[in-house]
């Protein structure tokens, strides 16, 4: 059995599955030298051979109970016709939408089907995994990436932010269009071989308490329905990152299999909260993989004496930073390990 899908559908693990966000990586040397080869990020991601070389690299480090399909959120925009581009240092550049026009020209009848070098990552990376580790499948939150979509990258968000407070027409259509395309990406990645899916709303948090409902919940909620509509039993974490004490609200609202939540929240409180229903995902800090020997021991010994066992997922906050050095994961994995007493 997979310790990470039966924590998702409510049974009871062989131990506690461990993964950890951006588990593919800068921090380790041999995804450095995959990605000297591939040339640009978005290269690395649409070649599939190299792409299911860095999905399986981390497993072959660590004793981790999840692979998660390498790739990014905005292959999504950049499929329905958006221009792309990462830049070195500064991240990444997307052509904009900002009106009626923008979003009419959107290409949602073939964006699912311009992903296909993804589905085959999926579909090598199935064949390569042992029996006991389970395999994601991911998109954004629709929130997140409409927010790059009329933001054109990193920022603050206060135009997305303004336009969604105003409820202008146009971003209402934005986001459905970004619905629409995101379950049939994930329904796709189902079909090539993924287990799981997890859906990363990496900027719920900006997002106003009174606007929650329709600008983040909603949404998510209309791409799991869509998902579980063409594959009931495919289990879904959300993580809607920031949401502190609202991520029982998007727990209800949602019914997601299992939440993940950042760093700060506390996750005996929130299962609590929640019930035997939905299970909890997280959420060491990443900087502490970091900090001294001492601290770092006593923050993993904090989480797991927190979490849950049996209705918990160990992951971070938030992504694993490029400076750690993969011995610390390996020391991360053994306390854990050792901690419950397998």
């Amino acid at each position: 059995m997979k310790p990470l899908l039966d924590v998702l559908q409510g049974k009871s693990p062989s131990r506690r599955p461990i993964w950890l966000m951006r588990q593919a990586g800068r921090y380790l040397p041999e995804y450095r030298e995959v990605r000297k080869k591939a040339g640009s990020f978005l290269d690395l991601c649409y070649s599939p051979n190299l792409a299911a070389e860095v999905t399986l690299q981390p497993l072959r480090r660590f004793d981790l109970d999840a692979a998660i399909l390498f790739s990014d959120i905005l292959v999504v925009p950049q499929a329905m016709g958006l221009s792309l581009d990462f830049v070195e240092n500064e991240g990444p550049k997307l052509e904009t939408v900002s009106d009626d026009a923008g979003v009419q020209r959107l290409d949602v009848r073939n964006a699912a089907t311009n992903l296909g070098k993804v589905y085959e990552t999926v579909s090598l990376v199935r064949k390569e995994l042992n029996k006991r580790v389970g395999l994601i499948g991911f998109c954004g939150g629709a929130w997140t990436v409409a927010s790059y979509m009329i933001e054109g990258g990193s920022s603050d968000r206060k135009r997305a932010l303004a336009v969604a407070t105003r409820g202008e027409a146009w971003f209402g259509d934005l986001v459905e269009k970004v619905i629409e395309v995101s379950v049939d990406y994930l329904c796709r990645q189902v079909e090539a071989g993924a287990e799981a899916l997890q859906i990363f709303d990496s900027w719920a948090g900006d997002v106003p308490a009174e606007l929650r409902e329709s600008v983040v919940f909603k949404p998510s909620r209309k791409i799991m329905d869509g998902v579980r509509e063409r594959h009931p039993h495919v289990p879904v974490i959300l993580f809607a990152r920031g949401l502190g004490g609202g991520h029982v609200d998007a727990a209800r609202y949602c019914a997601p299999n299992a939440l993940g939540v950042e760093q700060g929240v506390s996750l005996s409180e929130l299962s609590a909260r929640l019930g035997d229903g939905i299970a909890v995902q997280g959420n060491l800090e990443p900087e502490k993989l970091l900090a001294g020997e001492k601290e770092f021991r006593a923050a993993v010994q904090a989480v797991l004496e927190d979490a849950p066992r049996g209705r918990h997922i160990f992951n971070l906050g938030h992504g694993i930073l490029p400076s750690v050095a993969p011995e610390r994961v390996t020391e991360l994995v053994r306390l854990i390990r050792e901690y419950d007493g397998v």
